[in-house]
């Protein structure tokens, strides 16, 4: 099964300060290696090679160190922004690049899914998108999601509500044209497109159990540390 994968990673990484001051969080290196590298090598086991990388900040330092991705056996196209567009927006601008089916992961998440039997399970569905959801209750990051019949029917950052105990681990799958529910030339953000997806019910849920690793903040870059450190050392 052919699965095109998008990376964001076209965001500025204000939480990990000094950090990211001068790079992006992809080349942060962990264990002498940086972030992208573990992802490719995770898709890479999973058989997935056709990567667009939607970069922006400081986004010709990931050109220069991956190329075409070839030393990972994955072959990398870039989609580039010239302002900050949000995580949908940038989708938008990579439409020329992308397949009618696509699957989406954020430039900071490290995620042990089962990608092919979740796309598969997408493709039996006759729906525009779908979420991957774990049952978090606020464990790893505040939950941020309602799911009710195997749909997402809520989803905030800000107005917490009893009924959330699930939150979004950072895989999406696409219809192309979800595309055209994002502006032209405008800043948006998957957030703004999930609650249009959920006004139409086109917003699937994909309960997954194994939690997601992310170097988007302090405590995740050290959790994901540890994570590394502990399967070096089987």
């Amino acid at each position: 099964m052919k699965i095109q994968v998008v990376i964001l990673a076209g965001g500025m990484a204000t939480r990990l300060g000094e950090l990211t001051k001068n790079r992006p969080k992809s080349l942060v290196a962990i264990q002498g290696k940086p972030f992208l590298a573990y992802q490719l090598e995770l898709l890479k086991d999973h058989e997935i090679s056709d990567i667009v990388l939607c970069i922006g900040h400081l986004g010709g330092q990931i050109r220069k160190a991956f190329d075409d991705g070839s030393n990972y056996g994955v072959h990398l196209t870039y989609s580039l922004e010239d302002e900050p567009l949000g995580t949908a927006g940038a989708l938008k601008n990579a439409a020329p690049y992308l397949n009618d089916t696509f699957l989406v992961i954020y430039g900071d998440s490290y995620l042990l899914l089962d990608f092919v039997k979740i796309y598969a399970y997408f493709l039996t569905q006759q729906k525009l998108s779908l979420d991957t959801v774990f049952r978090n209750n606020d464990a790893f990051d505040a939950s941020n999601i309602v799911i009710r019949d195997n749909m997402v029917e809520g989803y905030s950052k800000s107005e917490k509500t009893p009924d959330m105990v699930y939150i979004d681990c950072g895989a999406v799958i696409f219809r192309k044209e979800v595309l055209q529910l994002i502006p032209e030339n405008h800043f948006y953000s998957l957030e703004e497109l999930f609650l249009r997806l959920i006004e139409k019910e086109q917003l699937l849920a994909f309960e997954v159990k194994e939690r997601f690793y992310e170097i988007g903040s302090p405590q995740g870059l050290k959790d994901f540390e540890a994570f590394i450190q502990r399967r070096l050392k089987k």
